[in-house]
């Protein structure tokens, strides 16, 4: 039951927090004198009233309700200690009725809610609130918040398939992180966002010169940003069909990272060398289920819809490296019955699989569906994915050359192989070059 004078009160902070005055939120179905007496509690709210209000304002009926602890303050404090579901429903509805708070303390709010949909695999609902807060850095002129709003948008746009303004984002951040001087922190994320969105966009040796400034910036460290560094110079390795030299950047990352500084990357690392494992001719079906399974061990403490359907999808890619047709077809089954969580280029990975097995078929529909797919790439400015899907097509119409995946005869899933220590590594990094 919504009571005054604790519903006037939030009334006006949603009100302001919209920028509105009471004559645009009254409009033409509520006078400005009624509503100035519910926000000063002269009236209790009726239903019709609160129903028309929350209307006008775009939420519902509930976000009048008063929050737990009554500040984004608190509400920020808890989300940002548990990051549970109901700790971050909290934050939002507080963040919708306190947004006449400062603006950093508005843009911490809206940080703390683009990793949570992040995390749970949910790319559009981080870009909105990635958008928001890209404003909002803008608004408070701080150098080093612009260049963490724009980075993480290039990087979340880039997961949406969205090169061109991806692109847009990185390099406006990457100048800004030069230009204002700003620490080894903000300016390596910048480059870690423009290497891996211009690779996106076909322009590889532009990513490798950005990649190699990128390692030598963090040369000597082993946290979280230099293994995101490490697998993004391994990333653009492979599309210059280096994968020795990937192999190299994951392997150092893999012996150098633990897991009890980001157990999610951890886990993303070895997904990603089980998935270049199998992209190596010939592949290594053996080495990146042993992979794969270290992967999934870790999913019994990090268990997100995003990483489960990695997972799946990797799992998927193995079971056809390896013969095993009708396995791969159930797989992809099971990740189209449930809602995706995947990147716009892990979701075009499982198209190219289920068309690959129409082409093993014999249905006309894989070949024609591989050359949608790759058109609709470039139109989106994806010109390495682009690329990589006309390379499976021409595989595809030449069955004589070497494939990606060689099927070995059908037989029971290779057991998992120990993987050999890497071999040391003594290329040195090259210099900056900016």
């Amino acid at each position: 039951m919504l009571r005054q004078p604790a519903f006037g009160h939030r009334l006006r902070k949603l009100r302001m927090a919209q920028g509105l005055s009471q004559t645009a939120l009254a409009g033409e179905g509520m006078s400005t004198s009624y509503l100035s007496r519910l926000e000063s509690g002269a009236r209790q709210p009726t239903d019709r009233a609160v129903g028309y209000l929350a209307g006008r304002l775009g939420l519902e009926a509930h976000d009048f309700q008063e929050q737990a602890g009554g500040s984004l303050t608190q509400a920020l404090t808890l989300a940002a200690s548990t990051g549970s579901p109901d700790a971050i429903e909290a934050l939002r509805r507080a963040l919708a009725a306190e947004g006449h708070e400062s603006a950093l303390l508005r843009w911490q709010a809206l940080w703390q809610l683009a990793r949570a949909a992040r995390l749970q695999g949910d790319h559009p609902a981080e870009r909105d609130h990635l958008a928001r807060l890209v404003e909002l850095g803008e608004e408070t002129d701080v150098g080093e918040l612009r260049v963490r709003g724009l980075t993480r948008l290039a990087r979340c746009l880039r997961s949406l398939g969205e090169i061109t303004p991806a692109l847009d984002a990185a390099v406006e951040a990457h100048r800004i992180a030069l230009g204002e001087d700003l620490g080894v922190e903000d300016r390596a994320a910048a480059l870690l966002a423009l290497v891996s969105v211009t690779a996106e966009a076909g322009r590889v040796a532009d990513a490798r010169v950005h990649a190699d400034e990128l390692t030598a910036l963090l040369r000597g460290r082993s946290d979280t940003l230099w293994a995101e560094a490490m697998w993004t110079a391994a990333a653009v390795r492979v599309r210059q069909g280096d994968h020795t030299g990937a192999q190299a950047c994951l392997d150092e990352a893999l012996e150098r990272f633990g897991s009890q500084e980001d157990l999610v990357l951890w886990t993303r690392l070895r997904l990603a060398t089980a998935r270049l494992h199998l992209e190596k001719l010939p592949a290594e079906p053996a080495r990146a289920e042993h992979r794969a399974a270290e992967a999934e061990a870790a999913l019994a403490f990090v268990a997100t819809p995003a990483l489960r359907q990695d997972l799946t999808a990797l799992k998927a890619d193995l079971a056809y490296a390896t013969g095993h047709y009708d396995q791969a077809r159930a797989l992809l089954a099971a990740l189209a019955a449930d809602q995706p969580r995947m990147t716009y280029r892990g979701q075009v990975r499982l198209e190219i699989l289920r068309h690959q097995l129409l082409i093993l078929d014999g249905d006309p529909q894989g070949i024609q569906g591989l050359r949608d797919l790759a058109q609709q790439a470039q139109r989106d400015a994806n010109i390495d994915l682009a690329a990589e899907i006309w390379r499976v097509l021409a595989d595809a119409l030449t069955p004589t050359a070497p494939t990606r995946h060689p099927a070995p005869p059908p037989g029971p899933l290779p057991a998992a192989a120990p993987t050999p220590p890497p071999a040391p590594l003594h290329t040195p990094h090259p210099a900056p070059t900016s």
